[in-house]
């Protein structure tokens, strides 16, 4: 059997100007990263967003997103690419938009972000790696805000910042937890001031999240004038525009705010563009990737990280509400031995059929679908197919589903490509037929605190949210200017709750507990740390570098 990276090195690509071509864009309209991958012009850009802004111009949109994941995997890319393919050979205009893999987990435990099997995006490689630069651009970026306001600090401080007030982080793309905490400027008069800092992953960054929610150079400018940095020592924030150096970061991220367009393995158009994490993020690609994709195709197949009580709500709550969005269908991978595994099987025992931990673990995906069902969008569950799977077990899940009033339809994507995806597509196609009544879970005028409750009442079923003396402050502090931001909530992936040993769906009445808060003021967001999520991940003990290899051709192995 081949491997991911066998099969997509043994693809034949089509030149990426073909690719664009089927979606009515001209060679003029890319600057090329080789024969497979490209960035659309600003002139490209500008059209199509002015295009988008006639809602009847606007292609579907259909959202992908999952149950809480296992370390038995969901394949929710997978299912994504798939649904896209299937959609496509149905003879409808389809365009994909996805986030861009981040460093961290392809060396990391994870992998990448590329899909599996015959529903992949390619140049697999080249995606889940480097791509175009637009992380390095990011991790530059922020990096260049962090030795700024350290300079200012140490060329007489004219502001007055507190040191020990600045809020700023250094990043790097890639897991490395002894970096979470650190202290810089030791050494000499010279070496800086000395103060306790932080890193954090790039995709958790707030720069991430400004390219990802910015659709123009000046806005993307205005955003990061507004990042808040830290405070005076009269305790009045400091905006980063008061360094007087907004542009100098733009240019850094000129092109990284352009979205890189490639293909599936079945030559569909895909937006690859952003790559924040759902857990500590926002979850979404970037909105330039889906306003471009929603202006060249009439059914447009996006994902939001990790499950829907992440990435979905993020992508409800965060991105559509910013920006005008409407979302015509929802789609929520699930597996049965995902189910059986938050039923209590493990991961060795999830080969052998098991209808009762199957129908324990279903409890997770029923959770999952009425909270979806909450923004007010037609649902279906995808049952991503395993070889291990027994036909009473894809039987009782479609059962389960049907009792729960929510369609479920078996695919095979990673197996036959789109194929495979084809009853969903159908699905799909008779959902965005429906009439859709997308709206967030909370207004803009509810205050952050009550906001914070509802995510934890109604989304992950806590009787009850404790707030550690900090957050309360901050909360306080920030409501009057901030507080018709929306929350992203920092929580475990692991688990409905905040605590990544519970499976299954959560007991009532527990409390969620919020450690501490922060204020994104440029991305326009509050993050809110739930027990004890860290915005730096680590390596596991036996890490996914050790598969990962190169030879003398330059021919990489090893990568997922």
């Amino acid at each position: 059997m081949l491997t991911d990276i066998q099969i997509a090195q043994s693809a034949k690509l089509l030149p990426i100007s073909d690719i664009a071509s089927s979606i009515n864009l001209k060679d003029d309209d890319l600057e090329c990263y080789g024969s497979t991958k490209a960035k659309l012009t600003f002139k490209t850009l500008n059209a199509l967003q002015e295009k988008a802004k006639n809602p009847s111009s606007r292609g579907k949109l259909i959202l992908v997103t999952a149950m809480t994941p296992t370390a038995a995997g969901e394949g929710k890319s997978t299912v994504t690419i798939a649904l896209g393919d299937s959609l496509k050979a149905a003879g409808k205009k389809t365009v994909i938009a996805l986030r861009e893999p981040s460093l961290g987990p392809c060396f990391g435990v994870k992998g990448g972000a590329c899909g599996g099997g015959y529903a992949q995006v390619v140049p697999m490689e080249d995606i889940n790696l480097h791509f175009t630069g637009d992380i390095h651009a990011i991790t530059a970026a922020n990096n260049l805000i962090a030795a700024l306001i350290d300079n200012h600090l140490q060329q007489g401080n004219e502001l007055g910042i507190d040191p020990r007030t600045v809020t700023w982080k250094r990043c790097v793309d890639l897991n490395d937890r002894a970096l979470r905490n650190v202290v810089i400027g030791l050494g000499s008069r010279i070496d800086g001031v000395p103060r306790e800092s932080h890193f954090q992953i790039s995709v958790a960054s707030e720069i991430m999240a400004i390219v990802c929610l910015s659709k123009s150079i000046s806005e993307l400018k205005e955003k990061i004038s507004s990042i808040t940095i830290g405070e005076t020592y009269a305790k009045r924030p400091v905006k980063f525009g008061e360094l007087k150096c907004t542009g100098a970061i733009a240019a850094l991220l000129k092109d990284a705010i352009r979205p890189n367009l490639v293909q599936t393995l079945e030559h569909t158009p895909a937006f690859i563009h952003g790559g924040p994490f759902a857990n500590i993020a926002h979850g979404c690609n970037s909105i330039n990737a889906t306003i471009c994709a929603l202006a060249t195709g009439d059914y447009v197949v996006t994902e939001a990280g990790f499950a829907a009580d992440l990435g979905a709500e993020k992508f409800f709550d965060i991105k559509c509400r910013k920006n005008g969005l409407s979302p015509n269908a929802a789609v929520i991978v699930a597996t049965v031995r995902a189910l059986k595994m938050h039923g209590g099987v493990l991961k060795a025992d999830l080969s052998k059929e098991n209808l009762e931990a199957l129908t324990k673990g279903f409890e997770n995906l029923r959770v999952h679908i009425q909270n979806t069902r909450q923004f007010g969008i037609p649902v279906t569950v995808a049952v991503n197919r395993f070889s291990s799977d027994t036909d009473a077990e894809l039987e009782a899940v479609k059962k389960l589903c049907e009792e729960e009033g929510c369609s479920a339809v078996i695919c095979d994507g990673w197996a036959l490509g789109s194929k495979g995806a084809k009853d969903l597509a159908q699905k799909v196609i008779s959902l965005c037929e429906e009439k859709s009544a997308f709206t967030p879970l909370y207004p803009d005028d509810m205050s952050l605190v009550q906001k914070i409750e509802t995510l934890a009442k109604k989304l992950y079923r806590a009787g009850s949210v404790s707030f550690e003396a900090k957050a309360v402050k901050k909360l306080a502090s920030y409501q009057t200017e901030y507080g018709k931001l929306p929350i992203c909530m920092a929580k475990t992936q692991n688990s409905i709750t905040h605590d990544k040993s519970v499976l299954g769906a959560p007991e009532e009445g527990y409390t969620f507990p919020i450690r501490d808060v922060q204020l994104f003021s440029g991305a326009g967001f509050i993050v809110a740390y739930a027990g004890d999520m860290v915005d730096m991940p680590g390596l596991p003990k036996v890490p996914a570098a050790q598969n990962i290899d190169v030879d003398d051709n330059g021919i990489i192995s090893g990568l997922f």
